[in-house]
This record gives C-alpha cells, sequence and structure tokens, in this order.
C-alpha cells in the first residue's frame, strides 16, 4: 500500500511556458489539473495559522450543490483551535504529506500520510502541525443531513494502510475500493473512499447516478470518461462531477488510485 500521495505542486509556471493547459469547466463536470493549482489561487481562513489552501470544490447551484474539499498546507507551528465555523458541517481529513496532530473531544491524535479522520457536526477538534516541515491535507466539508430516529455518526481516526482494498466481485482483485464506512451505515450521509485500479484495470461501463463526486488522483495514470470525454488523468488531478454525469475508467501501466467523495443514504431533495 503506498504512503506517497500527490498534492498541489505550488509555485509559478515560467514565463516562457507553453499556454496549453488541460483544465476544463463543462455543464457536466470540472477538471482542474495538478497544473493550475498554483500560489496564485491560493486562499487563507480565519482563526486559522500559518496556513493556506486550494478550495478545489464548493456548493454551486445547478451544479454540485452537496460538499466542499479544499486541499489544506500548514505550516510548521501552525494550525487552528476554531477550524470549523459552521457546526451543522461534518469533515472528512485525509492526510498528503506531513505530520498533523489532530486533538478531537479531548484525545489527541498524530496523523501521518495516508492518515484519516472522520469529524461529526459539532465535533470540538482542532489541529496543528508540530513538525519541521510542511502539512498538506484534503479536507471535505458536507452540511450533515439529519434523520429523525437515526443517530449522528462518531468521530474516528484510522488510516489508508489499516483498511483493506474490497475488491469487486468477478474483478480479479483488479478493481476495488478501501471503504472507511460501512455502505449500509445509515448514520452516514456522505462517504469519502480510496478507489484503487491495478494496471489496466478498468471501470468496466459508464456510471450515471445520482451521487455528486470529486475525484482526486492519489497516484498512478489513466483514461478517465466523463460525460462526452476522454480525459488523461495523472497524480495531483481534481474531477469534480454533478449528479448523472456518466464516468468511467482505464488504468495506465502502475497502480491508479483516488480518494472520492460521493453522498448516499438520503431521499432526493424536493423543491416543495
Amino acid at each position: 500500500m503506498a504512503s506517497s500521495y500527490a498534492s498541489p505542486s505550488a509555485g509559478l509556471p515560467g514565463q516562457m511556458d507553453l499556454h496549453s493547459g488541460r483544465a476544463t469547466f463543462t455543464e457536466a463536470y470540472a477538471f482542474i489539473p495538478r497544473g493550475v493549482m498554483r500560489d496564485i489561487v491560493t486562499s487563507y481562513l480565519p482563526h486559522w495559522r500559518d496556513t493556506r489552501l486550494w478550495i478545489i470544490a464548493r456548493p454551486m447551484s445547478g451544479f454540485a450543490e452537496t460538499f466542499s474539499q479544499y486541499i489544506v498546507e500548514v505550516a510548521p507551528g501552525g494550525g487552528s483551535e476554531r477550524p470549523e465555523p459552521n457546526p451543522e458541517a461534518e469533515g472528512v481529513l485525509f492526510v498528503l504529506a506531513g505530520e498533523m496532530t489532530l486533538g478531537v473531544d479531548g484525545k489527541t491524535h498524530l496523523l501521518k500520510a495516508g492518515g484519516y479522520a472522520f469529524l461529526p457536526p459539532g465535533s470540538n477538534w482542532s489541529l496543528a502541525n508540530k513538525s519541521t516541515g510542511p502539512l498538506r491535507f484534503h479536507w471535505v466539508r458536507k452540511r450533515y443531513d439529519a434523520v429523525e430516529g437515526v443517530a449522528m455518526p462518531d468521530a474516528f481516526v484510522t488510516s489508508d494502510q489499516d483498511q483493506p482494498i474490497r475488491w469487486m466481485p468477478d474483478t480479479n482483485e483488479r478493481w476495488g475500493t478501501t471503504r472507511f464506512v460501512e455502505p449500509d451505515d445509515l448514520r452516514h450521509d456522505m462517504h469519502v473512499n480510496i478507489v484503487t485500479l491495478e494496471p489496466g484495470a478498468v471501470i468496466p461501463f459508464e456510471e450515471t447516478h445520482v451521487m455528486e463526486h470529486g475525484l482526486y488522483v492519489l497516484e498512478g495514470k489513466a483514461v478517465y470518461r466523463l460525460n462526452r470525454d476522454w480525459v488523461e488523468v495523472e497524480p495531483g488531478d481534481f474531477m469534480w462531477l454533478r449528479a448523472f454525469c456518466p464516468q468511467a475508467c482505464y488504468a495506465g501501466p502502475e497502480r491508479f488510485r483516488y480518494l472520492l467523495y460521493k453522498d448516499v443514504n438520503r431521499h432526493a431533495k424536493l423543491p416543495f
């Protein structure tokens, strides 16, 4: 299992670089390649010290409306004691590089590359980088959809390395998912998993479904179907899919893995 994951290259391209990027925004998907995640597009947040972030997804009416996704970079000594301003927001943290000291409800956890934390709404949490190098991690946020009679999920901390890949049936262990939450646990209204395709493996049909997606390529290369287009993707690229956008995949010559968000386990919202 890999413990090295892609993260933004930062900096700026040279003045003589060709303007031939792959960034695309369509009615069904957005493709944000790693080369556009540069210093000039970073943001800063209240109550965070020595921290910047790339906001790679946010709720947009008529597009993807359920979640936001950040890549956060915390310098040594940085962090926050007041990280989440919305008491209705749940979150997932996934460490790309560095070391995270995470406090949750009075307990302290040290997360390294591959570390994963789920934070339910109202969690009392804090985050710090006590190491000598930069910390980079994904932060996925969603307004929790509470249901009467269904308990709130608990906070937990685990890692990519500690969870098995659940291989799809009849794929000879070529295509599988690292699931951090059981699919039938109705307390959870979102999943943030890791999908793995071994070299040459495929998603053999055009998935078309109600779930919105954020797909961040952690490692490997592939050709990914997005609506009508086949797009070549590499580590550090991000794909943002609205509901019902068709998708499929052919993995490249090395193991291909991506971090996947999707909204699950709730009724469709009705406008009346």
